[in-house]
C-alpha cells in the first residue's frame, strides 16, 4: 500500500537539493556542482569496491553528467579567458579518465579525479565573494518626520 521509507527520504532529499539551488548564489551552484560530482565518485569507488556493476557505472555516469553539462557548460571562455580555457580542458580530462575509470574496473583513477575535483573546489571556495550585508535603506522625505507629542505627559 505504501512505498518504501527510502522513497520517502529521497523525496524529502530531492527537495531540499532543490530549495538550496533555488537560493544559492551562481558562486554556490557551482561549490553544489563539485559536491554532487565528489558524491558520485565516493559511490562509484564504493560501489566497485563492492562488485556492484550496474550502480558503479550509474554513479560514473552521473559524475561525467555534472562534469560536462554543469562544471564545463559553466565557464565562459570568452570572459574568463585562458583560465575556462585551461578548466575546460581539464574538465575534458576528468570525464575521459572517469570513462576509462569505468571500462576498466580502476579506483585508483577515480580517486585521482575524486582529488581534483576536491582541489578546484577547495580553491573556488577561497574565493567566494564576501555576504552581503543587508542595510537598512536611509530615510527621506516622510519617514524622516518624527511624531509629535499630543499629550503633555509625552513630552
Amino acid at each position: 500500500m505504501f512505498g518504501s521509507s527510502q522513497s520517502g527520504v529521497n523525496a524529502y532529499q530531492k527537495i531540499g537539493v532543490e530549495t538550496g539551488v533555488l537560493a544559492a548564489s551562481p558562486h554556490k551552484l557551482i561549490v553544489m556542482l563539485f559536491e554532487g560530482a565528489i558524491v558520485a565518485i565516493v559511490n562509484a569507488r564504493q560501489q566497485m569496491e563492492n562488485g556492484d556493476i550496474p550502480n558503479k557505472g550509474r554513479s560514473i555516469s552521473k559524475a561525467i553528467s555534472i562534469i560536462e553539462n554543469g562544471l564545463r557548460a559553466s565557464l565562459n571562455k570568452q570572459v574568463g579567458g585562458e583560465i575556462a580555457i585551461n578548466l575546460d580542458n581539464l574538465y575534458e580530462y576528468m570525464s575521459r579518465q572517469l570513462l576509462l575509470a569505468n571500462l576498466n574496473n580502476d579506483e585508483n583513477t577515480l580517486a585521482d579525479v575524486q582529488k581534483l575535483l576536491a582541489d578546484l573546489k577547495d580553491a573556488w571556495e577561497t574565493i567566494a565573494p564576501p555576504p552581503v550585508i543587508a542595510q537598512e535603506p536611509q530615510k527621506t522625505g516622510y519617514d524622516q518626520l518624527q511624531p509629535r507629542p499630543t499629550h503633555a505627559f509625552e513630552a
